[in-house]
């Protein structure tokens, strides 16, 4: 029987998640504030999931990994052996090569490279009344409010006539001009302001503002959107027809900024999931010769339900997993099966974070928290837990028992209260494979706004927490 004064039974048996600033080791504040400059500039370079592949792929090199093509054409694959798969540039997966064959299992940490945005249409430019304008689809799940008077930049790609394939970035240096979404002055906006939030601007509604000046021409018509094409020509060498085979990105412009007097925290576009897959990144490229092999994956497509060539309903993984498989020499037909049976996977996706000024959508005591840690959610979904993983309790406490044998700082957490709303992840695609899931992210404030938040010892701890996973 437990003995002892209350102070001591209370320290004994209930548990409380604390502040992760408070739990810090010594020289690990200096490593969190340098870990979340580095993060920032991952963020400043990767605004799109295509540049992301370029960054991951960059460092990847840089640490002595060889592409899976190459890995076939020497024929083999060692323990230790370090393999990129590259999917469309959209997405990617790092590999390790365990002592123990793939198909005695793998540990994987799966994140995703897309992000809430606004995407051009396939014919976008136009010009009504002395403005030139781009019309754009939004992607993911946004408040289309969000989204107006505010600096935009645009990047993607554009394949010309020729078949050449045209980088495009405006917005982002110092010299480089922005793009702006028009919105209602409140003297004229009474009819605006009297609908739903979310009819107040409309998705056709997000129409960009590109040009002013008209093309000097007395014969021309649309001068104004012929202005424009004439200076993309001119820098580009594309025409307005490229436009119809371009994949171009709309995303709030300018750099990753502190927040705070302490600098404590970030603010940025794209947390969800760079900031998951920015932690994975530097935690598998810090692996060597391991028992199991670790993955670190890199999809696109998730905030859009997963689908496409490049998301995780893809067979790209699978398909990568079964060449590795050949390349240790096993041809069985179960390998496959025996290798995802035996994997397990923390899918790393961010939570939404108990925020003060909106206390009443949480519950207090189920909810992650900032500056607490890296969070484990046994579940997402809707509802009655509809379309969620919902993790095992043995793998949990599994979890549980690496986490706090590596010092990493953790809590727990739900998507909201119950019927309140839902959300999901890549965790149930890979658990449909048989693989042991569960969903362990960071927490953060503004979860797909223009500019979202998280703390940097949260980041830290994610990324802790993916290295303990890997080494365990």
């Amino acid at each position: 029987m437990t003995t002892g004064n209350g102070k001591e039974l209370q320290e004994l048996l209930t548990k409380s998640f604390k502040s992760a600033w408070e739990q810090l080791k010594d020289g690990e504040m200096e490593k969190v504030f340098a870990f979340g400059e580095t993060y920032k500039g991952f963020l400043d370079r990767g605004k799109t999931e295509r540049e992301c592949v370029t960054e991951i792929l960059d460092r990847a090199k840089k640490k002595g990994y060889i592409s899976l093509e190459d890995a076939i054409e020497k024929g083999s694959i060692q323990a230790g052996d370090k393999i990129y798969s590259v999917n469309r540039d959209k997405a990617i997966a790092l590999f390790v090569v365990g002592k123990d064959g793939i198909e005695k299992g793998m540990k994987i940490v799966g994140s995703h490279l897309d992000a809430p945005r606004l995407d051009l249409k396939a014919f976008p430019l136009y010009e009504d009344e002395g403005l030139a304008m781009l019309k754009t689809h939004y992607y993911g799940g946004i408040k289309k409010y969000q989204w107006v008077s505010i600096p935009l930049a645009i990047h993607g790609v554009i394949i010309d006539r020729k078949g050449n394939k045209i980088n495009i970035s405006i917005g982002e240096e110092d010299q480089d001009p922005v793009f702006y979404i028009s919105d209602l002055l409140p003297h004229l906006a009474s009819d605006q302001m009297a609908k739903k939030m979310g009819e107040g601007i409309t998705g056709e509604g997000l129409n960009i503002l590109i040009g002013n000046i008209p093309y000097n021409s007395k014969d021309a018509k649309d001068k104004v959107k012929l202005n424009v094409l004439n200076l993309l020509n001119k820098k580009y060498g594309i025409v307005e027809e490229d436009f119809t085979v371009a994949e171009i990105e709309v995303v709030p412009a300018g750099k990753a900024r502190d927040v705070g007097l302490d600098g404590s925290m970030i603010a940025a576009h794209g947390h969800d999931d760079r900031v998951c897959s920015y932690a994975a990144l530097e935690a598998v490229l810090e692996i060597e010769n391991p028992e199991t092999t670790v993955v670190g994956l890199f999809v696109d497509k998730e905030e859009v339900g997963s689908m496409g060539n490049t998301g995780m309903e893809s067979m790209f993984f699978e398909n990568v997993v079964a060449e590795l498989l050949v390349l240790q020499g096993n041809t069985s037909h179960l390998a496959i099966r025996r290798a995802f049976k035996n994997t397990k996977v923390l899918s790393g996706d961010v939570t939404a974070g108990y925020d003060p000024n909106y206390p009443e959508v949480l519950d207090k005591r189920n909810a992650s928290f900032i500056g607490k840690g890296v969070t484990i959610t046994k579940y997402t979904g809707v509802r009655g837990k509809g379309g969620c993983n919902d993790a095992n309790a043995e793998f949990i406490a599994e979890i549980r028992r690496i986490f706090n044998n590596n010092e990493v700082v953790w809590q727990v957490g739900e998507l909201g209260k119950v019927d309140q709303g839902g959300g999901g992840t890549i965790a149930y695609i890979l658990a449909n494979y048989g693989a042991e899931v569960i969903d362990c992210g960071t927490p953060m404030l503004s979860m797909h706004a223009p500019l979202e938040l998280v703390s940097k010892v949260d980041l830290y701890m994610t990324y802790k927490a993916y290295k303990a996973f890997y080494i365990a």
